[in-house]
């Protein structure tokens, strides 16, 4: 088995909500809320949930794109909470993030040829000469033609400029990459061409992804453990084949009850979760899920469940799972 390369105990991101004309914090939305996990090196870390459930806050509370409140992050050994700003930016070099949006994620000012150049100007790597010839590399590693680099973002077709966005983090050799929804703005057959080309870089770069989504099926195409997430917490975690196959925290069986089966003849118990998710500045007493959850009982309601190993491997936080 791989060693962990990250682990991340108890990780908290709070917003404060301020109002009045003096901006007093009346509260907070707590987006992230105790979440903690490991990631061994070389494998894929899929990430499901709801759109507010923290996932993207997360990933980006892991590489420091936003301060964690709370928390500790451990990056092959090092303490990265503890780093220097000095000690942060070469942590970065390993640590790199591909961003769900590629139109947005793309200075519309730069050439794709400066884009893929300035990680490695800021980090002072290589001459002019060796930080073309990597460009050039980079482009053809994620499929497309070395002559793109004098090219502009908006010649580009969305799953070009996620490929661009792709070969950008991949520019500095990062052993970790938070992949942030990286499919979720493109055509269904574009999709399957950006996560095979994911598949393909993981084995030759040896990298480790974590990997950000909503959609069950391509985690289940590209995962080897899925973490579930809900209102901030963990609700469930488990290789991949494992939770397909034997979900234990009813979110996750609702979740899964809602990807579509490619056979008009099977039919599937659907799982309908009442009420909206409920508002991370406020939310519920006891289990975050039993507002929603079709199998509560009475202690849900008073008491929060603990993070326990229901079989090996396989980590649900329910009072009573399944």
């Amino acid at each position: 088995m791989s060693p962990e390369l990250l682990t991340v105990h108890d990780l908290k991101k709070y917003f404060p909500i301020r109002r009045g004309v003096l901006q007093r914090t009346v509260g907070h939305v707590r987006a992230v809320d105790g979440v903690g996990f490991s990631v061994r090196s070389g494998e894929t870390l899929g990430v499901v949930g709801e759109s507010g459930c923290g996932k993207s806050t997360m990933g980006r509370a892991v590489l420091r794109l936003v301060e964690p409140s709370a928390g500790r992050i451990v990056f092959d050994g090092k303490d990265v909470l503890k780093l220097t700003p000095g000690e942060m930016r070469r942590m970065r070099r390993e640590m790199q993030i591909v961003f769900q949006d590629p139109y947005a994620s793309l200075n519309p000012r730069y050439s794709i040829g400066k884009t893929l150049m300035e990680p490695m100007i800021v980090h002072k790597l290589f001459t002019r000469e060796e930080r073309m010839k990597r460009v050039y590399s980079l482009l053809e590693k994620v499929g497309l033609d070395p002559d793109y680099a004098n090219h502009f973002p908006h010649e580009f077709s969305g799953g070009m400029r996620q490929r661009v966005g792709i070969a950008r983090a991949l520019a500095l050799n990062p052993r970790l990459v938070v992949l942030d929804e990286p499919v979720a703005a493109l055509d269904v057959s574009v999709q399957s061409q950006v996560l095979n080309l994911l598949e393909d870089l993981q084995k030759e770069f040896n990298l480790t992804y974590i990997f950000i989504t909503h959609d069950l099926s391509v985690v289940r195409h590209i995962s080897n453990r899925v973490m579930v997430m809900y209102l901030g917490n963990m609700a469930e975690l488990a290789d991949v084949e494992e939770l397909f196959a034997q979900p234990r925290h009813p979110y996750t069986r609702a979740l899964l009850s809602a990807v579509p089966i490619p056979d008009p003849d099977y039919k599937r118990e659907r799982i309908i979760l009442e009420g909206d998710l409920p508002s991370p500045a406020n939310p519920p007493e006891g289990c975050r899920f039993h507002t929603r959850c079709p199998a509560k009982r009475d202690v849900c309601a008073q008491e929060g469940p603990g993070w326990r190993e229901i079989t090996p491997g396989h980590f649900a936080a329910c009072h009573f799972p399944a």
